[in-house]
């Protein structure tokens, strides 16, 4: 089965890349790609089979990222958002779920959720704000009881795919306690506000726009069942906050030296040894780095949550970003001028691939992370300021 989805997302990024141009000049989003991975029944891709998923992997998701970056990064991004709702749902174990206290009717509902990713519906990520960034204990969106249910109050930023997805995974605090962050599946309707803010430097077509929030859900929007989750999960599975974007930016990296051999082959630059040796060196560096994310996304499949698994998963994350950054920018450098006008490839790809540093974790947070530990530190406790 997921075989199959790593032949759709290959099949699939020709097309991608195809209309990639148009939507990041005009910023808009790719409506026939998102129709496009729900023909091909990527949005099951991390749904237990059980539920009428694909059942995948970690690693096997890391790989179909990957590819669908190769065509469109902004359209692996905003799929990424969506597979980390899925991909943490799905991972909810009967073990984990006791360890945890989450009651039957909150697995009950969480598998409908999953059932209808698998026919089609496709969820967004609702986390950022203004002025805390992706620090789950710095948000000041709150949530309180309601009749029948939760109210919530607060806005978001950068919420890819806001005013498209069917629901968006909302991340607030405890109006009670301010220490209490819980995590909610809010459909798409009445109660939300898109603010187009979105004008960026790279992955302009993901519509990261800002959200506001004063809406009432039902009590079983409540992710888990029980409230105060959402720290406990950020710890458990740091491979979804983490190094998900990984997979994206290991792709993004790979099509700027694809498309840096086919601009250098069009106006006979090969034949140069300086130009060769700036591609090779970047072939070899994204090779080095899409290993890395491998091996994390084996040992997240093998040992989640282990120490040394969390130390590849930072890995992963830094040297993605940093990885697709330095190599976009060389081989922009060996295409030469040219490349940098509005509408090459090279261009845009220089562009979404800066920005892999600069999602959470950041590759600061990653090498701070990373320092804390190699220092004998516990990297999640230790520092001036929580991680999450």
């Amino acid at each position: 089965m997921t075989q199959h989805a790593l032949a759709a997302a290959r099949r699939l990024a020709p097309r991608l890349a195809a209309r990639a141009a148009e939507h990041d000049r005009d910023g808009s989003f790719p409506v026939e790609d998102f129709r496009d991975l729900r023909e091909a029944g990527l949005f099951g891709l991390m749904v237990p089979t059980a539920l009428g998923g694909m059942g995948a992997t970690f690693a096997e998701y890391a790989a179909v990222a990957t590819e669908l970056a190769r065509g469109n990064g902004a359209t692996a991004l905003v799929f990424n958002m969506h597979a980390s709702v899925t991909g943490a749902l799905g991972a909810v174990t009967e073990e984990l779920a006791e360890a945890l206290g989450v009651p039957d009717e909150a697995l009950a509902a969480r598998d409908r959720l999953l059932t209808a990713a698998a026919q089609g519906s496709w969820y967004a990520v609702a986390m950022s704000e203004r002025g805390a960034g992706a620090r789950l204990s710095q948000l000041s969106t709150v949530y309180e009881p309601a009749d029948g249910g939760w109210h919530l109050k607060g806005s978001k930023t950068f919420c890819s795919g806001a005013g498209h997805a069917d629901g968006y995974l909302v991340a607030a605090r405890s109006a009670a306690d301010q220490s209490v962050v819980s995590q909610f599946l809010v459909p798409a309707g009445d109660g939300l506000t898109v603010e187009p803010t979105w004008d960026s430097l790279g992955m302009r077509a993901t519509s990261s726009h800002d959200l506001h929030l004063d809406v009432t859900v039902p009590v079983d929007r409540l992710l888990g069942g029980v409230e105060g989750l959402a720290l406990v999960v950020a710890q458990l599975m740091p491979h979804w906050l983490v190094a998900s974007y990984a997979a994206v930016y290991v792709g993004v990296a790979r099509a700027a030296v694809d498309a840096a051999a086919e601009h250098l082959n069009a106006r006979n630059l090969a034949g140069l040894p300086a130009v060769r040796s700036r591609l090779g060196r970047a072939d070899a560096a994204v090779a080095a780095a899409q290993l890395v994310v491998a091996e994390a996304a084996r040992r997240v499949d093998e040992a989640p949550g282990d120490a040394e698994t969390n130390r590849w998963v930072w890995r992963a994350k830094l040297l993605a970003g940093t990885t697709a950054a330095d190599v976009a920018a060389s081989v922009l450098e060996a295409a030469g001028t040219s490349a940098t006008r509005r509408g090459h490839p090279l261009e845009r790809l220089y562009r979404d691939a800066r920005c892999g540093s600069l999602h959470p974790a950041t590759s600061d947070v990653c090498a701070d992370w990373l320092g804390v530990a190699a220092l004998g530190g516990d990297p999640d406790r230790d520092g001036t300021v929580p991680r999450w």
